[in-house]
């Protein structure tokens, strides 16, 4: 989506230079070819290190990166970049979103916030949304039982797959947990 579709100035008109740091080399590779073809002058980082290195050196006008890093976490990435130039407008990525870890990567200084998988549409919409402004709804949001079992899979991912420990936070009993566990993702 161009900024002519939008009706809106792109916020950094004459800088189009975008950093993504993501681990995933194929996703990275995708997306970086996806944000040329729109217009984009594209750097990759695979690490928090490359992407703070990248930062300093040349702080770009825009930037994705994933939460969650080999080396570390994104928003190390996210308030480097933030130091390095203020206007920089920064869209953090990841397979975990929560609502802790979005208001996490917004006080580190995200503009915005997108769960993967997403797409280079909907990056390209969050990298050059207006300020303030809200994203439209998805057109096809996740199932009640889809969230359900997403969020039973991060809990159990930050207690370190420890089932009993899961079951305690998530107060339920630890045999109906390793049921839910044992089944797969329902469908969207």
């Amino acid at each position: 989506m161009s900024s002519e579709k939008t009706g809106q100035s792109l916020p950094h008109a004459s800088d189009k230079r975008l950093l993504i740091v993501d681990d995933d080399e194929r996703f990275c590779k995708r997306l970086g070819r996806a944000m040329e073809q729109r217009g984009f002058a594209v750097e990759m980082a695979a690490s928090v290190e490359e992407g703070v290195e990248a930062a300093r050196a040349r702080p770009p006008a825009y930037a994705v990166v994933d939460l969650r890093l080999g080396d570390g976490s994104g928003l190390d990435v996210v308030e480097t970049l933030r130091a390095a130039r203020g206007d920089t407008r920064i869209i953090v990525l990841t397979g975990y979103g929560n609502i802790a870890t979005a208001v996490a990567a917004v006080k580190a200084g995200a503009t915005d916030y997108l769960p993967k998988p997403a797409d280079a549409d909907q990056i390209e919409s969050a990298l050059l949304a207006r300020e303030g402004s809200l994203p439209p709804p998805p057109e096809q949001p996740m199932s009640a039982d889809r969230v359900r079992w997403e969020h039973i899979q991060r809990v159990y991912e930050q207690c370190d797959r420890n089932v009993s420990e899961t079951a305690r936070r998530l107060r339920m009993h630890r045999r109906t947990l390793q049921r839910i566990l044992a089944k797969y993702a329902p469908r969207s």
